[in-house]
C-alpha cells in the first residue's frame, strides 16, 4: 500500500535517516518510537508528501488518500465549528457539479459508439462510485457524531471557532481528518488536547477504522491499545518490531544489552590490535604483520551505541510550616 524505499534525510549536517525502508500494509496500526529529535515527525512529513527526502522514494498505489494530523493547525477562526468541519468536504460539491455537467453532455450526444461517448460514461461511473464510497449524503450526520465524540455539544456547532481555545480547535482538525476517511491516517500527538472521555472515544473509533494508522505519541497506553507494530527510529536507522509498544520496550532493552556486550568485545579487540601496531610499528621484522593489522582496522564495521537519556524527574514536597491565624 505504501512503500518507503531507501529514504535518507539530513538536516544541518546531522543524518536523520540513512537508507530507511519499510512497508505500510492495509489496516495496519503502527506506532513510531524514538527519542525526541530522532525524526519521527519528519518521517511523517515525508510519508505525507510534504517534505522530500534527500534520496529514496515513497511509493503509494493509485488514488491513495493520506490524511495527516500535524501539531500545527490550519483552521479559520471566522468559521463556525460545523462549517469549518464540513469545509473539508468541498471537493464533494465539485464532484457533484462535474457529474451534473457530464450528464447534460451525455444527454445531447447521439454518437453512442464513439470513444468520447464511452469516456463520458466511464467518468460518470467513476464519480458515482466515489460518491457511493464516501456516502456523501450521510456526511453531515457523520460530522456531528464525530464532533460529539470529541467533546462538542450540539449547541457548540454554530459557535465561532474564535470563541474556542487552541485545544478545542485542534479537536476540529481531528474531526475534519476523520470525516474524509483517508486510506492512511498519520497522527502526530493526537491526544495532546483531549480529555479522558474524548481519548477513549478516539481509541474506540480508530480500533474499528477501515484504513491504516501511523501514530506518534508520548501516551504509552494509547500506543499499547492501538498499535500492533512498532518502528523505532534510532541513529538514522529503522528497527521494525511486530509487537505492541510495551513488548517493544522489553525487546529493545534486550537488544541494547546485546549491543553493549558486542561493543565492549569489539573495543577490547580494537585496543589489542592498536597496541600491537604501536608496539611493532618501527620493527622491520614485523612490518607485514603491522600492515595486516592496519588493514584489519580499516575494514572493521564499528558498532555504535546510542547514549539514551535515562534521566527522570523527581519531585519533593516537604511538609509546609503552619501558618499564622491571620493569613491576610
Amino acid at each position: 500500500m505504501v512503500s518507503l524505499n531507501n529514504i535518507s534525510k539530513e538536516f544541518g549536517g546531522e543524518i536523520l535517516f540513512d537508507n530507511i525502508s519499510f512497508n505500510i500494509s492495509k489496516k495496519e496500526r503502527i506506532g513510531f518510537a524514538g527519542k525526541n529529535g530522532a525524526g519521527k515527525s519528519t518521517l511523517l512529513n515525508i510519508i505525507a508528501g510534504e517534505l522530500n527526502p534527500d534520496s529514496g522514494e515513497v511509493v503509494t498505489s493509485k488514488d491513495f488518500k493520506i490524511g495527516y494530523l500535524k501539531q500545527e493547525m490550519h483552521t479559520n477562526p471566522d468559521n463556525t465549528v460545523i462549517k469549518e468541519t464540513l469545509d473539508v468536504l468541498s471537493f464533494i460539491d465539485e464532484k457533484k457539479a462535474r457529474l451534473e455537467e457530464l450528464t447534460k453532455l451525455l444527454g445531447i450526444r447521439s454518437d453512442y459508439e464513439s470513444k468520447e461517448y464511452l469516456n463520458l460514461i466511464d467518468e460518470i461511473d467513476f464519480i458515482n462510485h466515489e460518491l457511493m464510497i464516501l456516502d456523501a449524503d450521510k456526511l453531515n450526520g457523520k460530522a456531528e457524531v464525530i464532533l460529539k465524540g470529541l467533546g462538542f455539544k450540539p449547541t457548540d456547532f454554530d459557535r465561532m471557532l474564535s470563541e474556542f481555545s487552541h485545544g478545542w480547535r485542534m479537536r476540529v482538525e481531528i474531526a475534519k481528518l476523520l470525516l474524509i476517511n483517508p486510506d492512511l491516517l498519520l497522527l502526530d500527538e493526537p491526544t495532546n488536547h483531549l480529555d479522558i472521555e474524548s481519548i477513549q472515544w478516539l481509541e474506540d473509533y480508530l480500533k474499528s477504522y477501515n484504513g491504516s494508522v501511523v501514530l506518534v505519541s508520548h501516551d504509552r497506553t494509547l500506543l499499547d491499545k492501538l498499535s500492533t507494530r512498532t518502528i523505532e527510529i534510532n541513529m538514522g536507522k529503522a528497527h521494525d518490531y511486530k509487537v505492541i509498544y510495551s513488548e517493544y520496550i522489553r525487546l529493545r532493552e534486550e537488544r541494547q544489552e546485546q549491543l553493549e556486550a558486542s561493543f565492549s568485545n569489539q573495543q577490547k579487540e580494537l585496543r589489542e590490535i592498536e597496541r600491537f601496531i604501536e608496539r611493532f610499528r618501527y620493527k622491520a621484522s614485523k612490518a607485514k604483520q603491522v600492515q595486516s593489522r592496519v588493514k584489519q582496522l580499516d575494514k572493521v564495521d564499528r558498532i555504535e551505541i546510542d547514549k539514551r537519556d535515562t534521566r527522570s524527574i523527581h519531585f519533593s514536597f516537604p511538609e509546609a510550616q503552619k501558618s499564622g491565624k491571620v493569613v491576610i
